[in-house]
Order: C-alpha cells, then sequence, then structure tokens
C-alpha cells in the first residue's frame, strides 16, 4: 500500500474556547487546513514547528518518542488542537516536530474521528459502518 494523505482542518483549541466566551470573534480563530500523511503507525498527531507557530500554540510539555529507527527523541507538546476532517471532528495534544518536517495524522486521533484508511482507494474515509456520527469502542 502506498502513502495516504488527507486534507486536515486544525483549529487553536483556545481560541475556540476565547471565542465561545466572546472574548474573541469567530474571525480570530487561527486555523489552518493542512495535507497530512495518515501514519496508523504513529499514535499522535505530530504538527511541525511552522505550523505550531501560525496556530500560535503553546507548549504544554515535553515528552519522549521512539522514532522508526528506534531512537528516542524529546520533542514539545502543544494544544489544545481541533482536527476536523469531512463531518468528523476530535481534540487533541500534538507533537512538534523540527522545522518543516511533513506532519502526521496518528492511530489516537484517527480513532477518536471514527475515519479509516481504505486500502484500495488509498484514502482517508469516514467509518462507512457510521457514516453520519463517530463512534468510539469502550472496550
Amino acid at each position: 500500500m502506498g502513502l495516504v494523505y488527507a486534507d486536515i482542518t486544525l483549529i487553536n483549541g483556545e481560541d475556540v474556547i476565547l471565542a465561545k466566551r466572546h472574548i474573541i470573534g469567530q474571525e480570530e480563530i487561527k486555523q489552518m487546513t493542512v495535507n497530512m500523511l495518515v501514519d496508523s503507525g504513529a499514535y499522535m498527531l505530530a504538527i511541525n514547528e511552522n505550523i505550531q507557530e501560525q496556530l500560535q500554540l503553546p507548549i504544554l510539555e515535553k515528552r519522549k518518542a521512539q522514532m522508526a529507527d528506534g531512537s528516542i527523541k524529546e520533542y514539545n507538546v502543544v494544544g489544545p488542537i481541533e482536527l476536523r476532517f469531512k463531518n468528523r471532528q476530535c481534540t487533541c495534544r500534538a507533537m512538534v516536530l523540527n522545522g518543516d518536517n511533513e506532519p502526521l495524522l496518528g492511530a489516537i486521533p484517527m480513532e477518536e474521528m471514527d475515519v479509516l484508511i481504505h486500502p484500495l482507494r488509498q484514502e482517508l474515509i469516514v467509518n462507512p459502518e457510521h457514516p453520519y456520527f463517530a463512534q468510539l469502542k469502550m472496550k
């Protein structure tokens, strides 16, 4: 199977809260749509420093992650970030990759949004068993 990419809208979660409290206007919510590599082998959402800067996401902590080659690296974790794909959304944190490295949509936000990789079409799709709303597994 080849690489799968999807257009994911990333929204500054703190701005969403401020807009709901009428502290800022809806037009002031920082957001952008990013073509991301869909990587079910990664756990979290990973963005790069350029995306973090544009969305002005605060650093919440530092965490270590094991890379594909087995090495361990430490990254900043930012959030909250609201993700939107088609009729799905979730809010999560993201690890920040250096520079303009390719952003990744990992398994945790994929599970929360109830989206799947369609292997034949090589695209991200809404789970056809739950086309109108995300359904989570509780067991």
